[in-house]
């Protein structure tokens, strides 16, 4: 009897560590492609959520590094049922103070809509929290310094 609750257990933690892995969204598997270019992507992974409002609605594709123009091309696969404006803004955004990175969406105005194989033009790298520690150490050592 023991045994048998052992096998069920073992079975429950190897359906919820699948579940938990697989992060592809629950939609029906129709996706289009469209890419994205950022100066720094910071800690954003493949797989990462793409969210418009706090609803995920993609998930980063491929990540890249492109050798001419110095920049990070993300490729973004994006659930079919949601249509987005070509004027969207991507932004790589932080859940919480030191949580996993995300794309984030921010909704423009244009009329024409993205479609497969597109790229976003306006975007906003990663903050990086580091940069922002040695900025701020700097300037407050400048201004010390300049008061003396």
């Amino acid at each position: 009897m023991g045994r048998v609750f052992v096998a069920v257990g073992l079975g429950a933690l190897l359906f919820l560590a699948l579940k938990v892995g697989n992060m592809a969204s629950a939609s029906s598997g129709d996706t289009y492609a469209i890419q994205a270019k950022f100066d720094n992507i910071g800690g954003l992974k493949v797989r990462g959520a793409v969210k418009s409002a706090g609803v995920v609605v993609g998930r980063v594709s491929e990540i890249r590094f492109d050798p001419e123009a110095y920049v990070a091309v993300v490729t973004i696969n994006l659930d079919a049922r949601y249509k987005f404006p070509r004027d969207t803004f991507a932004t790589i955004n932080t859940s919480g103070l030191l949580g996993e990175q995300y794309i984030g969406f921010e909704i423009g105005g244009d009329t024409a809509m993205l479609k497969a194989g597109d790229t976003i033009k306006k975007t906003q790298s990663a903050v990086v929290l580091e940069k922002l520690i040695s900025q701020f150490m700097f300037n407050k050592a400048a201004e010390d310094g300049g008061k003396k």
